[in-house]
């Protein structure tokens, strides 16, 4: 096919179908997104071990769990502006070899305080790895398949964190939760030879850049393996936008509206997500459920997160995936009022936590597909990774706000009853989204 002396990169990689290179770029995100969700979840399997050995509280360990969570929020507002101006490749190896090394080195901690610190360190890297595999493969594939195939991306979390449980499960009896944090951290780092070799630039962002022409046909050649002879200069059609700063794009004119409902959407979303899972197993123990059987009802949330997340994915390659992704929200709603309503102790509380899994997590993996397409290439990891760093606060919150309300007196119909409010203004505002757009 012959080609014109200017091609507009969005339109050529929209207009092809996937490459094998591309599907491997699909592959590699997937992968360092299910090393991401090993990592995050870490913690969770060894405490207890750390517990009894350190012999602490949990209130004295309570400063190692909340430091990544905390440094997750922080390295998500860093890495957009410097996926920006650096690259994605670059800050992607960096952030993965980050939370690899200082996860190893979190084995060998000798107290609380070096364990939060490097815990904190680990979630720097942890939180600049989502936005940045989310911005790159978003640039990488064509639109019509984009919120499935970042969808599909998504579940690598889910499997890195039950992996990391049932590993968890197997090596601390033998050889010591030490032994956790050393897989956990080894992982990462043996998939940085793939990384280096493989990963490649954003073409788009090359182009935003003013890369060479040779060096932008180089690597689109090779991702897309077709022959560019005869392209003198790139272009990705987009419109010139009258800031510098990516950061500055995110509240310029055309762009506030969209920032503001995509922050508000994604705290919502967490803030539910993050309170039910955190503590409907607590909540369920103290109901008198046993801890095997609580531990297994919650684990339907991710199952239905999993299934929801591709389902929502692929209607949003349809449909307007503003309207999916506010149903999927307002449908979660309805059945955490219906969990509510229902109790915990209703014949179909599992098909209601399946329900609100399916229906919440989809929306919220939804959400990561939709966002890359509100920006223009020169402020898109910016904006990704704002939403997602201010979408970390809302589980932070979730994660602490679920034992002031036991504290209280609320019990699981008035948590969950009430939980409908959140999920219910983000699928509002994700529909006020689409004024913007």
């Amino acid at each position: 096919m012959q080609l014109a002396a200017t091609l507009n990169v969005r339109d050529f990689i929209n207009n092809r179908p996937l490459s094998r290179n591309q599907w491997a770029l699909v592959l590699l995100c997937f992968f360092i997104v299910a090393v991401d969700g090993m990592d995050v979840a870490i913690m969770g399997f060894v405490a207890p071990a750390i517990l009894s050995e350190w012999n602490i509280s949990r209130p004295a360990f309570g400063i190692v769990m909340g430091a990544a969570p905390i440094g997750l929020a922080v390295g998500a507002l860093l890495a957009g502006s410097s996926s920006d101006w650096w690259g994605r490749r670059r800050v992607l190896l960096c952030s993965v070899f980050s939370f690899g090394i200082f996860t190893l080195f979190t084995a060998f901690a000798r107290d609380t305080t070096e364990m939060a610190l490097l815990r904190f360190i680990t979630g720097l890297g942890l939180g600049a790895a989502m936005p940045n595999t989310t911005t790159l493969l978003s640039e990488y594939v064509p639109e019509r398949r984009r919120a499935f195939l970042v969808a599909a991306m998504f579940t690598g979390f889910n499997l890195g964190s039950a992996l990391v449980g049932f590993a968890a499960a197997a090596l601390i009896p033998a050889f010591g939760w030490r032994s956790v944090l050393m897989t956990g951290g080894a992982l990462p780092l043996l998939l940085m030879p793939l990384l280096l070799v493989f990963l490649p630039e954003s073409a788009r962002y090359m182009v935003v850049r003013s890369y060479p022409v040779q060096q932008i046909a180089k690597v689109l050649s090779k991702m897309t393996q077709a022959r560019l002879d005869g392209v003198q200069n790139y272009t990705t059609g987009e419109a010139t936008v009258g800031v510098r700063q990516p950061i500055a794009v995110l509240f310029h004119e055309g762009f506030k509206l969209r920032t503001v409902t995509l922050w508000l959407t994604y705290f919502m979303g967490l803030l539910v997500i993050y309170l039910t899972t955190s503590w409907l197993p607590t909540m369920m123990k103290d109901a008198g459920m046993s801890i095997d059987r609580a531990a297994n009802v919650t684990a339907m949330f991710q199952l239905g997160g999993t299934v929801g997340a591709l389902l929502v994915g692929w209607l949003m390659d349809r449909m307007d995936p503003n309207r999916v992704i506010a149903v999927a929200y307002l449908l979660g709603a309805a059945a955490l009022l219906a969990m509510g309503l229902s109790g915990l102790m209703s014949a179909s509380i599992v098909a209601l936590v399946v329900a609100v899994g399916f229906c919440l997590s989809g929306a919220q993996t939804g959400l990561n597909g939709f966002a890359p397409g509100c920006y223009p290439t020169m402020a898109r990891a910016t904006g990704v990774s704002w939403m997602l760093g201010v979408g970390r606060l809302g589980s932070i919150l979730g994660s602490s706000i679920g034992g002031l309300l036991l504290s209280q007196g609320w019990g699981f119909e008035g948590i969950f009853s009430a939980l409908a409010i959140p999920a219910a203004l983000a699928g509002c505002a994700i529909l006020l989204n689409r004024r913007s757009l």
